[in-house]
């Protein structure tokens, strides 16, 4: 066996969040988990969930330093304690959105890939401004006793071919300006379908579904994805929880024309204003809009049907990459929890031989489970994604090697 710890944190940085986990890699169990919020308000709170027991503290968070440092604390005292000392743990992964064309895999963190980062900051700025401060605040809570790794996000959409990720602009703007489809939610798709191929080998043609507040489909062949909605930013694809997805280009310069709004007021709009939230005018928490939606809510209708219309009309069109359809996988908030959009959107591609079990699917929320009747000529499944282990097993993966550690053993 080998000597190397084998305990790895991994850590996903928002802007005012932070959410970790305390992950033993030989037996691929959560140790501890929790969640930061409220970052730099005047109170912010804790969730701290070690094997089931549950604590929640609030406390004044001043910025991600002040977050890491409590967290470091309750990981090595007390009753919260995780570890016996900070040598226990390997390495830290970070959860990186983007990183660009240049990294395909993990990566451990230096210089360059924090200037990677920055580099990228115009098109994802909330995230790789996060990313950089999750790293500052890791590097000032455990120095460089810890090893960092970055696992990218967009990295599993790197095997796309050019003519699923250009766009039909001047070719300068991809080579000048980096403007090109890079796709998000990666280590969701990459959990989920990987885990229907350990269950299912003969599934090739696989879409994945992510759909939460934020959504995005995944084309994968063979294990390699070949096609996704997301796009530049996270704000392509289909309708969201607050994101409009993608829309006619020329809307942005008529609303500048007509309204005077500032590119980045609607660009704010686009990304916080609209999807559910702005057809609804109810909420962008898609159970909301279900519950307005069967008081009669009209508007809020017309935002069901539509989120339900082009994540059925994306799961058509990126059938085309595959040349046909093995198998769907619902996966992330609505996808694993909601059966009632599972079999609407469905429901929408049963000319592909696409037939759901009503019964099993009313009864499954959150686990593994096919869905598919027996008479449909699609799988359906339900995989409940698991974002941090992926960062956990690629972070765990580099460090070994870098110790030199036999993968096999």
């Amino acid at each position: 066996m080998s000597s190397l710890s084998s305990k790895i944190l991994v850590i996903n940085t928002g802007s005012s969040s932070l959410k970790f986990q305390l992950i033993e890699m030989y037996e691929e169990r959560s140790i501890i988990r929790g969640t930061c919020e409220r970052i730099g308000e005047e109170m912010g709170h804790i969730e701290y969930n070690k094997k089931g027991r549950i604590w929640n503290i609030d406390v004044p968070m001043a910025d991600h330093r002040a977050a890491f440092a409590i967290i470091k604390k309750m990981l090595i005292e007390g009753e919260t304690r995780g570890v016996k000392s900070l040598d226990e743990i390997a390495g830290i992964g970070h959860r990186a959105v983007q990183g660009g064309e240049k990294y395909v895999e993990a990566t451990l963190v230096t210089q360059d890939v924090k200037d990677a980062i920055t580099e990228m900051i115009p098109i994802a700025p909330i995230h790789n401004r996060a990313t950089l401060s999750g790293f500052e605040a890791a590097e000032e809570a455990f120095g460089d006793l810890i090893p960092q790794v970055a696992v990218f996000d967009n990295a599993f959409h790197n095997t796309m071919k050019p003519e699923a990720y250009i766009y039909a602009l001047p070719y300068e703007f991809y080579t000048d300006y980096k403007i090109r489809k890079y796709g998000y939610h990666g280590a969701s798709h990459r959990y989920v379908t990987e885990r229907l191929r350990e269950l299912y080998p003969a599934y090739r043609r696989v879409i994945s579904c992510h759909l939460g507040n934020g959504a995005s489909l995944c084309a994968v062949l063979d294990g390699k994805c070949v096609d996704t909605t997301m796009g530049l930013t996270p704000l392509g694809g289909i309708m969201m929880g607050t994101r409009c997805g993608n829309i006619d280009p020329a809307i942005i310069p008529y609303l500048q024309n007509t309204t005077g709004m500032t590119a980045d007021e609607i660009d704010y709009i686009m990304n916080n204003k609209s999807g559910l939230l702005g057809l609804s005018g109810v909420s962008s928490d898609l159970r909301d809009v279900e519950a307005a939606a069967a008081e009669g809510n009209y508007r809020a209708q017309i935002a069901l049907d539509l989120f339900v219309y082009t994540a059925a009309t994306y799961i058509a069109a990126v059938t085309v990459s595959l040349g046909g359809l093995d198998a769907i996988i619902f996966t992330a908030g609505i996808g694993e929890n909601d059966p009632g959009m599972r079999k609407m959107i469905c429901d929408r591609l049963k000319h592909f031989g696409v037939e759901i079990d009503d019964k099993i699917n009313n009864e499954v929320r959150r686990r593994e489970c096919s869905i598919a009747s027996l008479d449909s000529k699609v799988g359906i499944f339900v995989i409940p994604t698991n974002e941090e282990l992926v960062v956990a097993r690629d972070t765990y993966k580099l460090i070994r090697s870098m110790k030199g550690d036999d993968l096999d053993d």
